[in-house]
């Protein structure tokens, strides 16, 4: 297994490459910038991109998904609850101050308990609204693993002040969808650090509070 995880753009969002070296296929998961960057480490893997899923419909993690399906031909998944959020990309745009990206409605839906990846490395979608209403994170049960998006941080969660958002929603979402994974489970955040489950059960203060 191939799984490198760098953060991208100006708000450093994690992009996470993983791949199977014998299929030579790959997902690429939050490709919001610096696509060429990518792009020529696919090129460098010898690995063909089969699917862009998309955690949640920011500008940091899906600017340069459409870029990259250009170069590789690859679909995009988003959970259609953040097609809002990809018809405000001017209004995000301004807020950082950059340029908006070209976007487009997705190419398949991220549907709670859909199974997308690879076929050696599965992940199973886990609908995780209230940083966004289409957030999602994406369980890998074999290896252990979550790509939480902006839902869960190491020592935080994601902020819900920002068109979508709803702090009671993301609660309930870190309570009755990341809480009940093992607490061996790998967490790989949109932003920052890794952690695990049992870390951020233990010692996050917005869980903590909150039980």
């Amino acid at each position: 297994m191939i799984l490198e995880s760098f953060p991208v753009g100006p708000l450093a969002c994690n992009c996470t490459i993983l791949g199977d070296e014998e299929a030579r296929e790959a997902i690429v998961i939050d490709p919001g910038d610096e696509v060429s960057r990518i792009h020529r480490r696919l090129t460098e893997l010898g690995l063909k991109l089969k699917q862009i899923l998309v955690t949640h419909a920011h500008i940091d993690h899906v600017g340069g998904a459409l870029k990259l399906k250009g170069l590789t031909g690859a679909p995009i998944f988003l959970n259609e609850s953040d097609l809002p959020q990809l018809k405000m990309m001017e209004a995000q745009a301004a807020w950082l101050g950059v340029q908006t990206p070209e976007t487009a409605p997705p190419d398949a839906n991220l549907k709670d308990g859909q199974v997308v990846g690879l076929e050696r490395y599965p992940a199973q979608v886990l609908h995780t609204p209230g940083h966004t209403q289409g957030s999602v994170c994406l369980h890998f049960v074999p290896l252990k693993l979550l790509i939480a998006g902006d839902t869960l941080f190491a020592g935080s969660i994601g902020r819900t002040d920002l068109p979508g958002g709803d702090f009671d929603q993301i609660i309930d979402s870190l309570h009755s969808r990341i809480l009940a994974l093992p607490d061996e489970t790998r967490v790989l955040p949109g932003h920052g650090p890794a952690t695990t489950v049992g870390e951020e059960r233990n010692s996050n203060p917005f869980l903590q509070t909150q039980q």
